[in-house]
């Protein structure tokens, strides 16, 4: 049973020491392990909501409503679309490689793959969502009511997905690196 990395025997033995990280004792593999379930944990909370809108989303054609959609709606409507699908294929891709990488010692790379899938398809779930609220309210509003809408929500996905935590983390950056040179670290 191959259930750890390939690595030299110098770093498996300092690995399952367990070393101090940010106040935590665990070794690679447990922090991998952990690593991985908080992944799984925030895809079990994202990924419902992405079913939700590709449901509606496949659905809406279908409604009687939906031929009296302009040229533009139309568009609008496929893009939404294919952002939802491209979100779920994104977000979804981590069980998979997950399921690919089983037993075969690459933890590691699973959870940093994972991470950038997930970022990424958040990222165009924030899309996807934004665009269903212009088409929504293009169509039931207007084009001025559209637009002010669907800035308010693309700023506030902008704000509170991105700018906030990676505001925090230039931050904590900085500031360990104040603290590294008053320490007289690296």
């Amino acid at each position: 049973m191959r259930d750890q990395p390939t690595v030299s025997s110098t770093h498996e033995r300092e690995s399952a020491a367990g070393v101090v990280i940010k106040g935590r004792r665990e070794t690679e593999l447990e922090r991998y392990d952990r690593n991985l379930n908080e992944l799984m944990g925030e895809l079990r909370v994202a990924l419902p909501g992405v079913q939700v809108l590709f449901a509606f989303l496949l659905v809406a054609p279908f409604n009687q409503r939906f031929g009296t959609v302009s040229q533009f709606e139309r568009r609008l409507y496929f893009a939404t679309l294919l952002c939802t699908l491209l979100a779920s294929i994104l977000l979804i891709a981590p069980t998979v490689i997950h399921r690919v990488e089983f037993r075969q010692g690459e933890k590691g790379y699973v959870v940093q793959t994972a991470n950038r899938l997930m970022i990424a398809g958040l990222s165009v779930f924030a899309v996807a969502m934004t665009s269903a609220v212009l088409l929504i309210t293009h169509f039931l509003f207007g084009a001025a009511t559209a637009i002010i809408t669907t800035a308010i929500v693309a700023v506030a996905f902008v704000l509170i997905w991105f700018a906030v935590p990676l505001r925090r983390r230039r931050l904590r950056r900085r500031t360990d690196r104040r603290a590294a040179v008053a320490g007289g670290g690296p």
